[in-house]
């Protein structure tokens, strides 16, 4: 197929969000006097991944997210910390984080020369615009388009809508969606008609019934593929 396009998702696509998250989770809770321990980490991404999803479903807002993920994580593990305030310094501690995935940097370095590139992302702006600019990868992407300022998150149409009209419009044959997320990037690309590649490292199963047009345990096979 003749892609013109290929829409990247940002968080474990090119960016390796678990390293990410950690590090900014770490630091937070140092800025607010509180040891850092592995009950935090794995307690929060539990409490984090169960909000994006309801993201995911037009459950809850960007907003809401936000806050509500450290309301209730405070709340389980009984720290006395506000989350209108810890939110904030947590975001910017996340927007610092600009850690890859392996091969990132060397596959959108090779790409570029042939495709135009832009990421598509449910994510928050200050986060992911701030990642970006301090990233290696940030000269190959011609455009970035973020669920929270759109107002719609992956997989819903409304996003890639959006993506669509800031990229020009292309056919959608011209188009490759690529993402680790089955439920946001792999069934949103699918229902909207673009080719999709599961980017699948830990190779877990498909359980969606969904037509796949490609499927990869490492961004280096991108370059056999296209």
């Amino acid at each position: 197929m003749e892609y013109k396009w290929l829409l990247f998702d940002a968080d474990g696509t090119l960016f390796d969000f678990d390293r990410a998250e950690a590090s900014a989770l770490c630091k937070t809770l140092g800025q607010f006097g509180v040891p850092f321990t592995p009950e935090h980490l794995s307690t929060y991404q539990r409490i984090n991944k169960h909000l994006w999803r309801a993201l995911e479903n037009g459950l809850i807002t960007p907003g809401v997210l936000g806050v509500r993920r450290f309301e209730l994580f405070f709340e389980e593990l009984q720290l006395d910390l506000s989350p209108h305030s810890f939110s904030p310094t947590y975001l910017v501690q996340l927007g610092t984080c600009s850690e890859l995935i392996a091969g990132a940097v060397e596959i959108l370095q090779a790409l570029h020369t042939r495709y135009q590139l832009a990421i598509v992302t449910n994510g928050l702006k200050a986060v992911q615009r701030s990642r970006l600019s301090c990233s290696p990868i940030r000269e190959y992407i011609a455009e970035m388009v973020i669920s929270e300022e759109v107002g719609a998150s992956k997989p819903d149409r409304a996003i890639f809508d959006a993506a669509f009209e800031r990229i020009g419009r292309p056919l959608k044959s011209e188009v490759l969606m690529i993402g680790d997320s089955l439920t946001s990037d792999i069934e949103g690309g699918y229902r909207y008609g673009v080719d999709t590649c599961w980017y699948n490292p830990t190779n877990q199963s498909q359980s969606l019934g969904l037509e796949i047009t490609y499927q990869i345990r490492n961004l280096g096979e991108l370059a056999d593929l296209l």
